[in-house]
């Protein structure tokens, strides 16, 4: 099935909970845009850095886990208990239209674009603030959250994302 024919998805009232939704582009097959990296997969945290400094293990950010899907310039990030769908095309109107992980609620739109193997996500409405997604050179992902603190996330692919897994971030809303 070809991502045009998918719909798009959106985070459940309230956010998904225990399990992440079914995967959404689980019958397509179309070869990802030349710019992007392959992030498909379950993702789990290794290493957190906020302000430059390693934030200790007990730190709740390492139980995150998101899972990534992929096909042509579509992508879709699961985590936190939201659904983050677009098209990598840097245009507003094809980028996540969903809501804030913070109170499931609050409306977010973000452009989402690949430029040099990095997945970057630009809010509408917040000049210089990006938020990227990229492999580094021994396949971690690195995930920059400058609007977090200038966070930084390192995470190991566990896994293919099949299914349903288990989200076992600690959710911000009961």
């Amino acid at each position: 099935m070809c991502t045009k024919e998918v719909p798009v998805a959106f985070t459940p009232q309230g956010g998904f909970r225990e399990n992440f939704p079914e995967l959404v582009l689980g019958g397509c097959g179309g070869a990802l845009s030349d710019d992007a990296p392959d992030l498909r997969g379950l993702w789990r945290v290794v290493q957190v850095w906020r302000g430059g400094e390693l934030v200790e293990s007990s730190d709740r950010f390492y139980s995150y886990v998101e899972r990534i899907e992929q096909c042509g310039n579509r992508i879709i990030d699961m985590g936190g208990g939201t659904i983050a769908d677009a098209r990598a095309d840097g245009t507003e109107e094809k980028g996540v239209h969903d809501v804030s992980a913070f109170d499931y609620t609050t409306p977010i739109h973000v452009t989402a674009h690949f430029e040099d193997k990095k997945f970057i996500l630009r809010p509408v409405g917040i000049p210089g603030i990006e938020i990227t997604r990229y492999l580094d050179d021994e396949g971690f992902m690195m995930w920059t959250r400058p609007d977090l603190a200038n966070q930084v996330i390192r995470l190991v692919r566990d896994g293919d994302g099949a299914g349903t897994p288990v989200n076992t971030f600690p959710r911000l809303i009961p």
